[in-house]
Protein backbone atom coordinates (compact mmCIF):
# COMPACT_ATOMS: atom_id res chain seq x y z
CA UNK A 1 0.00 0.00 0.00
CA UNK A 2 1.53 3.31 -1.10
CA UNK A 3 1.70 6.18 1.41
CA UNK A 4 -0.18 9.41 0.73
CA UNK A 5 0.20 13.07 1.61
CA UNK A 6 -2.15 15.35 3.52
CA UNK A 7 -2.87 17.18 0.27
CA UNK A 8 -4.32 13.94 -1.14
CA UNK A 9 -7.04 14.08 1.51
CA UNK A 10 -7.62 17.84 1.53
CA UNK A 11 -11.33 18.58 1.57
CA UNK A 12 -12.75 22.10 1.61
CA UNK A 13 -16.35 23.19 1.88
CA UNK A 14 -17.93 26.65 2.00
CA UNK A 15 -21.37 27.28 3.44
CA UNK A 16 -23.50 30.06 4.89
CA UNK A 17 -24.90 30.25 8.42
CA UNK A 18 -28.68 30.61 8.21
CA UNK A 19 -30.98 31.79 11.03
CA UNK A 20 -32.21 28.22 11.66
CA UNK A 21 -28.59 27.20 12.42
CA UNK A 22 -28.21 29.70 15.27
CA UNK A 23 -28.89 29.95 18.98
CA UNK A 24 -30.88 32.65 20.80
CA UNK A 25 -28.10 35.22 20.36
CA UNK A 26 -27.83 34.55 16.61
CA UNK A 27 -24.55 32.63 16.69
CA UNK A 28 -24.04 29.23 15.08
CA UNK A 29 -24.96 26.33 17.40
CA UNK A 30 -21.84 24.43 18.51
CA UNK A 31 -23.52 21.15 17.59
CA UNK A 32 -24.25 22.45 14.08
CA UNK A 33 -20.58 23.30 13.63
CA UNK A 34 -19.60 19.83 14.93
CA UNK A 35 -21.89 18.21 12.35
CA UNK A 36 -20.35 20.28 9.54
CA UNK A 37 -16.85 19.42 10.74
CA UNK A 38 -17.72 15.71 10.97
CA UNK A 39 -18.95 15.71 7.36
CA UNK A 40 -15.90 17.43 5.88
CA UNK A 41 -13.53 15.34 8.01
CA UNK A 42 -15.22 12.09 7.01
CA UNK A 43 -14.79 12.94 3.32
CA UNK A 44 -11.11 13.68 3.97
CA UNK A 45 -10.64 10.35 5.79
CA UNK A 46 -12.51 8.48 3.05
CA UNK A 47 -10.24 10.04 0.40
CA UNK A 48 -7.17 8.90 2.33
CA UNK A 49 -8.40 5.39 3.12
CA UNK A 50 -10.32 4.77 -0.10
CA UNK A 51 -12.68 2.83 2.18
CA UNK A 52 -15.80 3.36 4.26
CA UNK A 53 -14.92 5.38 7.38
CA UNK A 54 -16.65 5.91 10.70
CA UNK A 55 -16.10 8.60 13.29
CA UNK A 56 -14.32 7.07 16.28
CA UNK A 57 -13.37 10.01 18.49
CA UNK A 58 -13.72 13.76 18.58
CA UNK A 59 -10.34 14.40 20.16
CA UNK A 60 -10.37 18.15 20.49
CA UNK A 61 -12.58 21.09 19.55
CA UNK A 62 -11.69 24.71 20.09
CA UNK A 63 -14.53 27.20 19.75
CA UNK A 64 -12.35 30.33 19.54
CA UNK A 65 -14.88 32.88 18.36
CA UNK A 66 -18.64 33.00 17.91
CA UNK A 67 -19.90 32.63 14.34
CA UNK A 68 -22.81 35.00 13.67
CA UNK A 69 -25.78 34.36 11.40
CA UNK A 70 -25.11 35.13 7.71
CA UNK A 71 -21.42 34.28 8.08
CA UNK A 72 -19.76 32.50 5.19
CA UNK A 73 -17.82 29.55 6.61
CA UNK A 74 -14.96 27.66 5.01
CA UNK A 75 -13.99 24.33 6.53
CA UNK A 76 -10.80 22.53 5.52
CA UNK A 77 -9.95 18.99 6.61
CA UNK A 78 -6.76 17.01 6.04
CA UNK A 79 -5.54 13.69 7.40
CA UNK A 80 -2.70 14.52 9.80
CA UNK A 81 -1.57 10.96 10.56
CA UNK A 82 -2.55 7.36 9.87
CA UNK A 83 -2.26 4.50 12.40
CA UNK A 84 -2.93 1.05 10.98
CA UNK A 85 -6.72 1.25 10.58
CA UNK A 86 -7.34 4.72 12.01
CA UNK A 87 -6.64 8.26 10.87
CA UNK A 88 -6.44 11.56 12.69
CA UNK A 89 -8.07 14.39 10.72
CA UNK A 90 -7.41 18.05 11.49
CA UNK A 91 -10.18 20.54 10.66
CA UNK A 92 -9.69 24.31 10.40
CA UNK A 93 -12.68 26.66 10.23
CA UNK A 94 -12.62 30.20 8.86
CA UNK A 95 -15.17 32.99 8.51
CA UNK A 96 -14.98 35.08 5.36
CA UNK A 97 -15.20 38.84 5.57
CA UNK A 98 -17.94 40.04 3.23
CA UNK A 99 -16.12 43.33 2.63
CA UNK A 100 -12.76 41.98 1.41
CA UNK A 101 -13.06 38.15 1.36
CA UNK A 102 -10.31 37.81 3.99
CA UNK A 103 -10.52 34.56 5.95
CA UNK A 104 -10.26 34.66 9.76
CA UNK A 105 -9.69 31.39 11.61
CA UNK A 106 -12.42 30.89 14.21
CA UNK A 107 -12.34 27.21 15.14
CA UNK A 108 -10.34 24.01 14.84
CA UNK A 109 -10.87 20.41 15.74
CA UNK A 110 -9.26 16.99 15.61
CA UNK A 111 -11.33 13.91 14.80
CA UNK A 112 -10.31 10.26 14.56
CA UNK A 113 -11.82 7.93 11.97
CA UNK A 114 -11.52 4.18 11.46
CA UNK A 115 -11.65 2.60 8.01
CA UNK A 116 -13.99 -0.38 7.85
CA UNK A 117 -15.19 -2.91 5.29
CA UNK A 118 -18.83 -3.45 4.38
CA UNK A 119 -19.30 -5.62 7.49
CA UNK A 120 -17.84 -2.98 9.79
CA UNK A 121 -14.51 -4.75 10.33
CA UNK A 122 -11.49 -2.38 10.55
CA UNK A 123 -9.20 -2.40 7.51
CA UNK A 124 -5.68 -1.07 6.94
CA UNK A 125 -5.13 2.44 5.59
CA UNK A 126 -2.16 3.94 3.76
CA UNK A 127 0.49 5.64 5.87
CA UNK A 128 0.84 9.42 5.64
CA UNK A 129 3.91 11.33 4.50
CA UNK A 130 3.79 14.90 5.82
CA UNK A 131 5.36 17.57 3.62
CA UNK A 132 4.92 21.11 4.97
CA UNK A 133 6.16 22.42 8.30
CA UNK A 134 2.59 22.55 9.64
CA UNK A 135 1.87 19.00 8.42
CA UNK A 136 5.03 17.72 10.15
CA UNK A 137 4.05 19.50 13.38
CA UNK A 138 0.54 18.00 13.29
CA UNK A 139 1.91 14.57 12.31
CA UNK A 140 4.31 14.52 15.29
CA UNK A 141 1.64 15.78 17.68
CA UNK A 142 -0.77 13.08 16.54
CA UNK A 143 1.31 10.31 18.10
CA UNK A 144 1.37 12.11 21.47
CA UNK A 145 -2.40 12.70 21.31
CA UNK A 146 -2.97 9.04 20.44
CA UNK A 147 -0.77 7.82 23.28
CA UNK A 148 -2.53 10.12 25.75
CA UNK A 149 -5.94 8.83 24.62
CA UNK A 150 -4.79 5.22 24.96
CA UNK A 151 -3.32 5.84 28.42
CA UNK A 152 -6.54 7.54 29.61
CA UNK A 153 -8.61 4.64 28.19
CA UNK A 154 -6.42 2.11 30.02
CA UNK A 155 -5.25 0.56 26.74
CA UNK A 156 -1.62 1.66 27.06
CA UNK A 157 0.60 1.71 30.13
CA UNK A 158 2.06 5.16 30.91
CA UNK A 159 5.49 3.48 30.84
CA UNK A 160 4.90 2.51 27.21
CA UNK A 161 3.86 6.05 26.18
CA UNK A 162 7.35 6.97 24.99
CA UNK A 163 6.37 10.13 23.13
CA UNK A 164 4.52 11.48 26.17
CA UNK A 165 7.38 10.61 28.50
CA UNK A 166 9.82 12.44 26.22
CA UNK A 167 7.91 15.68 26.85
CA UNK A 168 8.78 15.51 30.55
CA UNK A 169 12.38 14.28 30.40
Amino acid sequence: MQSKTSENSKTTTTDIVLPGDTNSINNLFGGELLARMDKVASISAKRHAEQIVVTSVINNVIFSKPIPSASVLTLEAKVSRAFGTSMEVYIDVWVESLENQVLTKVNEAIFTFVAVDIKGKPVKVPQLKPESELEIKRYNGALRRRQLSLVLAGKLSPVEATELKALFE
